[in-house]
């Protein structure tokens, strides 16, 4: 077991992302790293500040890119020709690594931003050779320019390649935007060797559920489990739990399992003709004229034959360029016996088939080559529930194409969030249970007449602030799920959420949703307004005169719109705005509250003024007064700040919680209490920048203007309608 293994039951980044990056590091390596929130900033993005992505897709024409995508499937490249005269396999391949990165532990990774273009996942050993399958899209790019995203054409291609080789897809929604940089955001995992042995990645590899959160994959640089085996020790059974929980990650039960492993293996092969070393370097490795390809090497030639990607060689069918049931005719009607690939990889071989049986080669279709099964291909057949499923399907081939279908259409946007942001011709009428459906909400109500009922309702401002928060906190722009949308905090699981204290919820949710009844008005929106209500009451007792814009029409989902499972992974098990642990963790409080604010789409400044805001307001969890720097609870002050960076205090640590005391330099006299996710604001030197700007004199009136931006921002994080 090496230095880099995970710290054990930790859900969050292990300072893996939030701590400064060489060479500031090597020098100070606790400094507190702030980039994650303002990775893909405007300085990053090379399209006009009026672009609006949306607008341009509506604009694209449909037919015509999918028509394009399609005829590429057949038109071979002498650079790099295609297996079989088809580069279905490959695109496939492509859709699939792109979006199987994603996990539903924070909702990171996935196909929604076209991240595959950018280390580490461009130079990943699982995504060997993907680099020349976006170089063949490239054309098609080209031609239909900024309104096709490289997000959208990479899973496109993948359908487009399934529908050239038979299947009936179940949909296709357009509307992805790219992103313009690596993101530094999402935890990969520790190791600093790619394939690293996975016991660095659970706290007992016997038991996959301990793949350590909010990790996906068994090794680093894999999607998903090893194709040899666990640690490549081939052993059907044991792959199967390990395939098991890699997908459970994904959001995937067993049936979308089986249906995606014997779906994608039905067309294509895998290809392992030399051994490692005589590969060449990955993307990001290789030499300044390799112009971003990498995996080449001039040994082999091109042909798809001689191609090398995972050192498993072999078809999975007869007919790979086919969707059909031939994956199903191998792998139940034959007996399969461990080999290795000319590369030197385990894989399986079937036991007596006929030459006559066989694939042909890639390249030359007079030569007969033997297929190969993987051991998560066995382990379909091996594991009982799994070959249960396996053997419906074979009963019943109109089941499977559906099946896979659909699991496909939801590997392929899972992260895209809810049907709203879909957008083509061929998006589905059908509403799907993991696409949180939400009916639309009412905007015909008087809001003045809610506002004015909220008022004389006896809840204090911290119920209305923290209601409201606790409700839209939930939204991750990492997969756009979550928020306020909806008011699933009034359901199972959200209202028994220990960070939701469900007795205040209760009580609030009593009042408010009488409110909501007689007004025509969804929960989601009255909550919302609540905590607007509330804000404004605070801003009005410090002396200030501001309205907090609100926009009416969110809805209210039901329990039967809700999936508990599903949404049981958006709980918060800590939050730094409303300085609140669930119980210690490897991380920090003030990681865990960035990691909170990347996921809110907040810049640094953004989360200072809400913190401190949320602070002076009496909003922390349970009416903790860790962080309360003011004398005037309640009010909407700049007081956090002011007394932060005031010197006539001084800190000191308090062992039995570690807590800190803030104290008078003179007296000695305890004046104020704080936690961590408190004093980062001080300690932090760009933190500390935001702190002393929001201090000053002059900027009580700026503090006030910049919360309520960013506090609206949250509470409409979700509001893809007004985008």
């Amino acid at each position: 077991m090496d230095g880099s293994r995970i710290a054990e039951g930790c859900p969050f980044m292990h300072g893996g992302n939030t701590k400064t990056e060489a060479p500031v590091t090597k020098w100070w390596p606790n400094a507190l790293n702030l980039d994650i929130l303002h990775q893909h900033g405007a300085r990053t993005n090379p399209m006009d500040p009026d672009y609006k992505h949306r607008d341009a897709v509506k604009g694209l024409n449909y037919d015509a890119v999918k028509t394009d995508v399609k005829a590429l499937m057949t038109e071979s490249q002498d650079w790099w020709p295609a297996d079989f005269g088809h580069y279905g396999g490959l695109m496939i391949r492509l859709a699939w690594h792109s979006a199987g990165s994603y996990r539903t532990s924070d909702g990171r990774g996935g196909a929604g931003s076209g991240n595959i273009r950018f280390a580490p996942l461009n130079s990943w050993p699982d995504n060997g050779n993907l680099d020349k399958a976006r170089r063949l899209l490239w054309p098609v790019k080209k031609k239909y320019g900024n309104a096709l995203s490289w997000a959208d054409l990479i899973i496109l291609a993948g359908n487009m390649a399934y529908e050239s080789m038979g299947l009936k897809t179940f949909g296709f929604g357009f509307g992805r935007e790219d992103i313009w940089g690596p993101e530094q955001d999402v935890n990969w995992g520790a190791e600093t060797e790619m394939l690293a042995a996975s016991e660095n990645r659970y706290e007992d590899l016997d038991d996959p559920s301990t793949l350590y959160n909010p990790l996906g994959a068994v090794h680093m640089g894999l999607i998903y489990v090893n194709p040899e085996g666990v640690n490549g020790n081939p052993d059907p059974a044991r792959t199967a739990l390990h395939v098991r929980e890699t997908f459970a990650r994904m959001a995937m039960n067993d049936e979308e399992t089986a249906a995606l492993t014997c779906g994608g293996h039905t067309v294509g092969k895998a290809h392992g003709t030399a051994a490692g070393a005589d590969v060449g370097v990955e993307p990001e490795g290789a030499s300044i004229q390799s112009q971003g390809l990498g995996w080449m090497n001039a040994a082999l030639d091109g042909k798809a034959t001689n191609a090398h990607t995972s050192g498993i060689e072999g078809a999975w069918t007869k007919n790979p360029t086919q969707w059909d049931m031939g994956y199903f005719d191998y792998l139940f009607g034959y007996e399969w016996e461990l080999t290795k690939s000319p590369a030197g990889a385990n894989q399986w071989q079937p036991v007596g088939m006929a030459d006559e049986d066989k694939p042909v080669d890639p390249t030359d279709p007079s030569v007969r080559r033997m297929p190969m099964m993987t051991d998560a291909d066995m382990a379909m057949k091996v594991d009982p529930i799994y070959n249960e499923i396996c053997q419906k399907f074979m009963a019943d081939p109109a089941y499977f194409a559906d099946t896979f279908a659909r699991a496909w259409f939801k590997l392929t946007h899972r992260d895209m969030g809810p049907k709203s942001n879909y957008l083509g011709p061929d998006v589905p009428s059908e509403d799907l249970i993991w696409q949180d459906p939400i009916p639309a909400g009412s905007t015909r109500y008087d809001v003045a007449s809610v506002k004015a009922k909220i008022e004389a309702a006896g809840l204090s401002t911290a119920e209305l602030i923290a209601t409201a928060w606790d409700s839209a906190r939930t939204f991750r722009g990492s997969d756009k799920r979550g928020g306020a949308n909806g008011a699933r905090i009034r359901l199972a699981p959200q209202k028994d959420w220990a960070g939701n204290e469900p007795a205040r919820l209760a009580k609030v949710l009593g009042v408010l949703e009488p409110i909501a009844a007689d007004a025509g008005a969804s929960v989601a929106d009255v909550i919302v307004l609540a905590g607007n209500v509330g804000l404004e009451q605070a801003i009005k007792a410090a002396g200030h005169d501001v309205d907090v814009p609100f926009t009416p029409g969110r809805g209210d989902a039901t329990a039967e719109q809700t999936d508990d499972a599903s949404f049981s992974v958006l709980e918060p098990l800590a939050d730094g705005f409303r300085n609140w642990q669930k119980e210690a963790y490897a991380s920090s409080p003030e990681e865990m509250m960035l990691d909170r604010a990347q996921l809110l789409g907040l810049t640094a400044a953004e989360m200072t003024v809400l913190v401190g805001g949320l602070r002076v307001v009496g909003a922390n969890h349970g009416g903790s007064k860790h962080g309360v720097f003011t004398d005037r609870e309640g009010r909407l002050t700049n007081d956090f700040f002011v007394n932060l960076t005031d010197m006539s205090y001084s800190w000191h640590p308090v062992e039995a919680d570690g807590s800190y005391e803030l104290r008078d330099r003179k007296t000695g006299a305890v004046k104020f209490t704080a936690t961590s996710a408190d004093l980062v604001f001080g300690s932090s030197s760009i933190l500390r920048a935001y702190a002393e700007v929001y201090a000053q004199d002059d900027n009580g009136a700026k503090f006030v203007k910049d919360f309520v931006a960013a506090w609206t921002k949250v509470m409409e994080a979700d509001r893809f309608d007004l985008a």
